[in-house]
């Protein structure tokens, strides 16, 4: 290794491998498994049968805000030793919840399943995979920055140029496989039953008294629900391409990382720390790169406003229909009425959903970089 290649690959220097972050797969872990060993078995068979269990009421009928010492002590000494918190995440539900129906068969949609299910039935299991797909669109664009982080160190500004178009195509993608939602997931079913089991104990005015971890601490603890702010992906994209978000959204933001794999959260803080594309664009006032920046701008600001309108329908329309048909008795109403109408304009992660998404879009348009330098 000569001087130069020395000094490049100094603590500024972000390697995918160092982060348990694939090439191929991006965060998703790669053949997650499906099955424990014998002596977690009784833990395997509530696991694979709890859609039964919870619609015939017989999992547990009533809480009381307290998870038994039985179930709370290994979930909360697991959860330590993976560094999540005892609750369930973003990449528990997505990231590592995936199986191919064939095993030589092809990443498509139709040859995927989900390890674990929760009520919801087809919609739940679209939900999550169409979820993972976007994840996976996003690997080219996380690749994009281990490249880019080397090559402003370098001065290389070609291999920078490629690297911001790839990221550009790679938000682009993320945001075909979100539309993909409409097709396998259902806005009522989304509304009145999976959002239930998705959202925590924190921020949550539907369970304003926590849930208390029986022999593990004394009082109710509050977490966040799983929640698409717990991916690491756009926060990635975020903190290389330095968009700074308002002070409220930027500590939830943060502090949706403490539900991330403790390595996923080191590689965001490494961006941070590193070089500033950003940066080194406005000073050496290159026209390309800044139209290759402002196109990653424009493709992360689409994406964004289609996350916006994937809300709407799910959420802002779906909790109108639901308050509109609460005297009518069909089953469509009676299906909407499940969900607690304290959690209507509520994300899953506990945040005042639509404001926070229209926040976060309008911060990412404000580091355009201006065509007159």
């Amino acid at each position: 290794m000569n001087t130069e290649e020395g000094e490049t690959r100094g603590t500024n220097y972000i390697s995918l491998d160092e982060f348990n972050i694939s090439k191929e797969w991006g965060f998703v872990l790669p053949n997650p498994l499906s099955d424990l060993p014998k002596m977690y078995q009784p833990w395997m068979e509530i696991a694979n049968n709890l859609t039964h269990l919870i619609e015939h009421h017989q999992l547990r009928c009533e809480v009381n805000n307290v998870l038994p010492k039985s179930l709370a002590v290994p979930y909360c000494e697991v959860s330590k030793i993976l560094g999540l918190p005892p609750i369930l995440v973003h990449a528990d539900c997505v990231l590592t919840n995936w199986k191919k129906k064939d095993a030589n068969g092809t990443m498509e949609l139709r040859n995927l399943d989900i390890i674990f299910k929760l009520p919801g039935g087809d919609s739940i299991k679209g939900f999550f995979l169409v979820t993972l797909k976007v994840e996976l669109a996003a690997v080219q664009g996380i690749k994009a920055i281990s490249i880019a982080t080397e090559a402003i160190l370098r001065h290389d500004d070609d291999s920078i140029k490629n690297a911001l178009h790839d990221m550009a195509e790679s938000i682009r993608k993320m945001n075909q496989s979100l539309k993909k939602m409409d097709e396998y997931v259902d806005p009522e079913t989304f509304y009145g039953i999976i959002r239930l089991f998705l959202s925590g104990w924190k921020d949550n005015p539907a369970f304003p008294e926590g849930l208390l971890y029986e022999g593990v601490w004394d009082k109710p603890q509050f977490f966040s629900g799983g929640s698409a702010a717990q991916s690491s992906t756009l926060q990635s994209f975020d903190e290389f391409l330095r968009i700074r978000h308002e002070e409220k959204n930027a500590e939830f933001l943060y502090r949706m990382r403490d539900y991330m794999p403790p390595s996923h959260k080191a590689f965001l803080q490494a961006i941070a720390s590193g070089p500033s594309v950003r940066e080194h664009i406005m000073l050496n006032r290159n026209p390309a790169l800044r139209e290759l920046y402002n196109d990653c701008i424009a493709a992360l600001v689409d994406l964004r406003n289609y996350h916006i309108t994937v809300v709407t329908r799910y959420i802002t329309i779906t909790a109108a229909k639901a308050k509109a048909e609460k005297a009518k008795q069909n089953s469509s109403a009676l299906l909407l009425q499940k969900a607690p109408a304290a959690l209507a304009e509520r994300g899953t992660g506990g945040s005042g959903i639509m404001c926070l998404l229209k926040s976060v879009r309008d911060a990412t348009k404000k580091v355009m970089i201006d065509n007159i330098w």
